[in-house]
């Protein structure tokens, strides 16, 4: 398989695919050429007849599944809602690449998983967890907006108590938690999660793979109500974040290791 990242490994283990995120550097944090290369991968897998399940995954010296996207490109590549709009369709393209994988997808996670990578987490069909693992979407400590669709996919998930706490406090969450709230489907021991994963790919590479695509199909159709929202308020919301002076405070305060001053404005 081809990677089109050194920061990403692509596998094939018989009937696994193999997505492994390798910045250790910044705990796995998704660079510009990481979300790029995301759907590249999963097209590969797609493509190959012989591969049943995929699995996304951070390299064990990360500790981490993905930390989130690396906020140090922001100040050049996120620094304004304009700015922001290329950064987005490219990071929208890698969602969309997993979200609407052909094939069963899953989060094998160890360490971190926040912000944009439990995002990642939330659009893989199941999630399986080290037991040391933490989980978090801390971008009320940043300032910046988060879209509705990804409010809603938490939200269908956990539901809208569990996913307002999620939001609000920009807290991490214990897999104890995580997996109360049904953010996640299992929680084992770190070092038996390698085994167990490989083994629930091997009782899904089993079953019929046009049931399997019949089910997805059918679940991604369950509780879609978009076209009665009002996207464009909550678009206009989120490009406000991007444009606040507290959202470069967050920035900032990030680079300088500090505590943002957030005003409301």
């Amino acid at each position: 398989m081809k990677s089109p990242t050194e920061k990403i490994i692509a596998e094939k283990d018989g009937a696994i695919g193999w997505m492994t995120f390798n910045n250790p550097a910044r705990r796995n944090a998704l660079s510009v050429d990481m979300w790029e290369g995301i759907p590249v991968v999963l097209e590969q897998f797609e493509q190959d007849p012989e591969i049943r399940v995929i699995v996304l995954r951070g390299t064990l010296e990360a500790k981490a599944f993905i930390s989130g996207a690396d906020i140090s490109e922001f100040e050049k590549r996120r620094a304004s809602n304009t700015d922001a709009a290329g950064y987005n369709e490219t990071s929208a393209r890698a969602f969309g690449a997993v979200e609407h994988c052909k094939k069963p997808t899953i989060a094998m996670i160890q360490g971190y998983c926040l912000g944009g990578g439990l995002a990642f987490a939330i659009m893989c069909d199941l999630r399986l967890a080290g037991e040391n693992s933490r989980f978090s979407i801390p971008a009320a400590k940043l300032g910046l907006g988060y879209g509705w669709s990804g409010v809603k996919k938490l939200t269908d998930l956990v539901g809208p108590a569990h996913a307002k706490e999620i939001f609000l406090t920009a807290r991490q969450f214990t897999t104890a938690e995580a997996l109360g709230m049904g953010l996640v489907n299992r929680v084992l021991p770190d070092g038996e999660l390698d085994a167990y994963v490989r083994s629930y790919c091997g009782m899904i590479a089993e079953n019929a793979p046009l049931t399997i695509a019949a089910i997805r199909a059918a679940s991604a159709e369950i509780g879609r109500a978009e076209g009665a929202i009002d996207t464009k308020r909550l678009d206009a919301l989120v490009a406000a974040c991007f444009d606040s002076t507290d959202y470069k405070e967050g920035r900032n305060a990030f680079l300088e290791k500090r505590k943002p001053q957030f005003q409301g404005r």
